[in-house]
């Protein structure tokens, strides 16, 4: 009633019954169920998800050149597709935290190594961020095998993951982070993701000190630490 719809015609959209509502229905709907601006988005994504279907075979790298563009921040920084998988990570952000290493899947590593308590001070808004990130980018293709597999693996081993992905929050919120580090102590950084264009959900997450601020100082300490060690060869 709220929406100007008929239950009839709102019964086939939940049962899947009609998957072409209107961009004026959806607007309705998310008007009706009081959603805000990122929800309906998402609600707008879902609806129009078929069209957004991806080569799920390919391997995937950092878009553009974005893996030697972060190597250029002053601040760390990293590249992750929309499955939260890190694909890139500057020096800094490899020296910050072993959650940021390239193959790695920095929400799995938050929701299940050990150390991520202690790394993350606020663990419960650093998991619950990760999450509601995830459940956005799970809109624009929810049938990726790259995303179920890590949907259901994090349900399977994850209590906080279940409890986060039934509340449905949706988007990444910019803050800051309070992280402590083991060699250089306690860090505030400000978080941001930046969207990467054409790259199928990959995005740049960064984390900014306040200029000459303790945390400024830490991250300097750690550029340090991580220039002075040693580099591991390849052969």
């Amino acid at each position: 009633m709220l929406a100007g719809i008929s239950s009839e015609y709102y019964l086939r959209l939940e049962q899947g019954r009609d998957k072409n509502p209107s961009a004026q229905i959806l607007d309705a709907l998310a008007r009706a169920l009081r959603l805000d601006i990122k929800a309906t988005e998402y609600l707008h994504q879902l609806a129009s998800s078929a069209g957004g279907r991806r080569d799920h075979a390919k391997i995937e790298v950092a878009a553009d050149g974005t893996d030697e563009l972060i190597e250029q921040f002053a601040m760390p920084a990293i590249v992750a597709s929309r499955c939260q998988d890190v694909l890139a990570a500057n020096s800094l952000a490899r020296a910050l935290s072993p959650g940021f290493a390239p193959g790695q899947n920095f929400l799995r590593w938050r929701l299940l190594e050990p150390g991520a308590r202690d790394f993350f001070v606020d663990w419960d808004e650093a998991t619950d961020v990760a999450v509601s990130g995830l459940r956005e980018a799970a809109g624009s293709d929810p049938d990726d095998p790259r995303l179920r597999s890590v949907i259901d693996e994090l349900s399977a081993a994850s209590e906080r993951f279940r409890e986060l992905w039934a509340r449905a929050d949706v988007g990444y919120r910019v803050g800051v982070i309070h992280m402590r580090h083991p060699q250089v102590g306690d860090l505030y950084l400000h978080r941001n993701r930046l969207n990467i264009p054409h790259s199928g959900g990959q995005h740049m997450l960064t984390y900014r000190a306040e200029p000459g601020s303790e945390s400024a100082a830490a991250l300097d300490a750690l550029r340090a630490a991580a220039a002075a060690a040693p580099s591991v060869g390849t052969s």
